[in-house]
């Protein structure tokens, strides 16, 4: 028993280190933009501090318990969240989901090359909070600049570890955080208990229509800060479970609310102060705290920061890994440090992100800058997601009022949100627009690519051509190009095989092998199984693999296949291969080729312009994401590269010239 709880509360440790970065950073800005957007501490009286925490309180709960943890953490897919994950489950119910599906997507992920990127830099200029910093950091901002890209650098470079070794790292620190924002905000409430009065809703109504408030529905772009990292909190749960995520929200909300109480205590009992007044910039997280724990603050401020940029990476590979499955994004090498399928590390993506964050920092160079260029874009993935929830729970869940509620009440709360957030375009939300438009036309361009891809490609019933392998297997005519000859082919399990693999063997200089191998790779959910399936067609020359890996495994298709070939030798499906010359000595097995086939875009086609350009830039970033060679460990093979036009013939008089049956 006592196993099980220290297990269990290990887990939540993880959960806590791994998912509420984002979120568990808003304290540090929230509050700081809202009074910065209504002309200071100065301006502001204790009526606009009541409606604004009003605002934060209920953002939060509406979007984040009710939709997300509530609502969102049951619409999983075998575990795995976030908006890929959800629109497998929804894909079947009308094609045109893919477009929001894109959006949101990459809307997501655009956010995730700015999160670290304000999340660090805020709470590394909270050093000027203590005097004797912000004389060490001058009147520049370089030196604040290099820390941080110090900072961001370092994060990425541990990525490689994996999610549960950096969860258990920053779960105690993350918990030490959430105490210390409870507490922190427990004082100042306790001396000023009228705050409690932002439970009611109706104060944040009244703020919207208020005089008071000086930047009206804009407001709504400063108080969505809170709530920013809810879509990282869904896109995680493949890491850490939903279990763990619901037992772990309470504490993580209770602290988060008694905070943002604390800091609207402190502004109603100090907003008249003169040195308060004379401050470039206020900043109520730290000020509010005496100056003995302001450093401590500036610590765990840092230490959160990195967490919260956690939050977004891992949930980042998430999205990116459930992307490539859809067709979405190209084949990149993924990694699995740990033991769990939802746990995993794509070398690109750290980069790409790790640049990414870094020339945010460099372009901007200051928090208040970022933090204008930040939440416009998580608005539009939280749109988006909407809308496929509910048609997730009509369609699928058959929960038809649920469905409707979802839709219009959220809806409704997140357009707002949005058209509130496009305040914020000129001031530096530009660069996440720009951001959210590069990935999606990444993503548009792979997926229309696909579409042709399958519209002009044709499969044959392999069994109609195993005579003319037969007949080419025994023609002693034809040179012996090697004793295996291996294809990989699409995981399909059908009777059916790509055209373009038997044009290769039979048309395109006619290969002649002792045996034919048309291997695929299936990737399992356990991670180190490793087994294989073979179909022979009732011959000794032809073998049909199905090669089932667990995600662990190392995909060397090479060494996996000549222990194949030793088996089905002891077994007597596969003759004994002589290979006379060797540095070994003689062999039973003998030489392997590789025949790697690439598509290509023909000069002259039907295809329209428009699509001819979508499929060249396809295989342009096709040859720079990597290829077959390096994803299966061929580099080092006996390789036949060929290629292949995806449209057989063209068009010659009008007429389209058939394709080769």
């Amino acid at each position: 028993m006592q196993k099980k709880k220290r297990l269990r509360f290990g887990l939540l440790l993880v959960t806590i280190g791994i998912v509420y970065g984002d979120i568990g950073t808003s304290p540090m800005y929230v509050m700081k933009s809202i009074l910065e957007g209504n002309g200071g501490i100065g301006q502001v009286d204790e009526a606009f501090i009541i409606g604004a925490l009003s605002l934060v309180i209920w953002t939060i709960t509406l979007l984040t318990t009710v939709k997300y943890v509530l609502i969102a953490l049951k619409a999983d897919n075998h575990g795995e969240g976030g908006i890929f994950s959800l629109y497998s489950l929804v894909r079947s119910c009308g094609k045109w989901l893919i477009f929001p599906t894109m959006l949101g997507g990459a809307a997501l992920l655009a956010d995730g090359v700015l999160t670290p990127a304000v999340t660090v830099t805020t709470a590394v200029e909270g050093l000027r909070s203590i005097p004797s910093m912000d004389r060490l950091l001058g009147s520049g901002q370089w030196r604040v600049v290099l820390i941080t890209l110090a900072i961001i650098t370092a994060l990425f470079f541990v990525q490689r570890a994996g999610t549960s070794k950096i969860g258990k790292a920053f779960g105690p620190v993350m918990l030490v955080w959430f105490l210390f924002l409870g507490a922190a905000g427990l004082l100042h409430i306790f001396a000023m208990p009228a705050v409690l009065r932002a439970f009611n809703p109706v104060y944040a109504v009244r703020v919207l229509l208020s005089p008071a408030n000086k930047a009206g529905l804009m407001i709504l772009g400063s108080v969505f800060l809170a709530t920013t990292g809810a879509e990282a909190l869904y896109s995680d749960m493949g890491h850490v479970g939903r279990g763990n995520i619901y037992a772990s929200w309470p504490l993580v909300k209770s602290c988060l609310l008694l905070n943002y109480l604390g800091q609207g205590a402190w502004i109603i009992r100090n907003r008249g102060s003169a040195a308060l007044l004379a401050l470039e910039e206020l900043n109520p997280f730290f000020q509010m705290l005496p100056e003995i724990l302001r450093p401590l603050a500036v610590v765990l401020g840092a230490l959160a920061a990195i967490i919260a940029s956690q939050a977004l990476i891992t949930g980042s590979y998430t999205l990116v890994s459930e992307a490539i499955l859809l067709d979405l994004l190209p084949h990149l090498e993924i990694r699995y440090p740990a033991d769990t399928k939802g746990q995993l590390y794509i070398p690109a993506v750290n980069s790409i992100l790790w640049i990414g964050c870094s020339l945010v920092v460099l372009y901007f160079r200051s928090g208040a800058r970022m933090e204008s260029a930040y939440g416009l874009a998580i608005t539009v993935t939280m749109l988006m997601t909407t809308l496929l929830i509910s048609v997730y729970l009509r369609k699928i869940r058959k929960q038809t009022v649920l469905s409707g509620f979802v839709f219009l009440v959220f809806g409704l709360v997140e357009a707002v949100f949005f058209l509130s957030s496009l305040g914020k375009f000129t001031h530096g939300g530009y660069v996440t627009v720009f951001l959210t438009l590069i990935l999606l036309l990444l993503m548009v361009v792979w997926y229309r690519g696909t579409q042709l891809e399958h519209k002009y490609s044709t499969r044959l019933h392999f069994e109609d051509y195993i005579p003319n392998l037969r007949s080419l297997h025994g023609d002693l005519e034809q040179p012996l190009l090697a004793h295996n000859l291996v294809y990989l082919s699409g995981s399909r399990r059908d009777d059916t095989i790509d055209r373009d693999i038997l044009y290769s063997i039979l048309d395109k200089d006619p290969k002649r092998a002792q045996a034919y191998w048309f291997v695929s790779v299936n990737v399992l959910n356990k991670p180190d199984a490793m087994n294989y399936q073979v179909e022979t067609y009732g011959t000794d020359f032809i073998f049909r693999i199905r090669l089932n890996l667990g995600f662990r495994c190392s995909p060397k298709v090479n060494v996996y296949l000549r222990q194949i070939v030793q088996d089905l030798q002891e077994s007597g499906e596969l003759p004994k291969q002589e290979k006379k010359y060797s540095i070994y000595g003689k062999s039973d097995v003998g030489t392997f080729k590789f025949c790697i086939i690439h598509k290509s875009v023909p000069t002259k086609s039907e295809l329209s312009g428009l699509d001819e350009l979508i499929l060249r830039t396809k295989y342009a970033i096709r040859r720079v994401a990597g290829s077959k060679v390096e994803w299966y460990g061929l580099d080092t093979s006996s390789l036949i590269l060929e290629q292949v036009p995806l449209i057989t013939g063209g068009e010659s008089g009008g007429r389209r010239i058939r394709r080769l049956k």
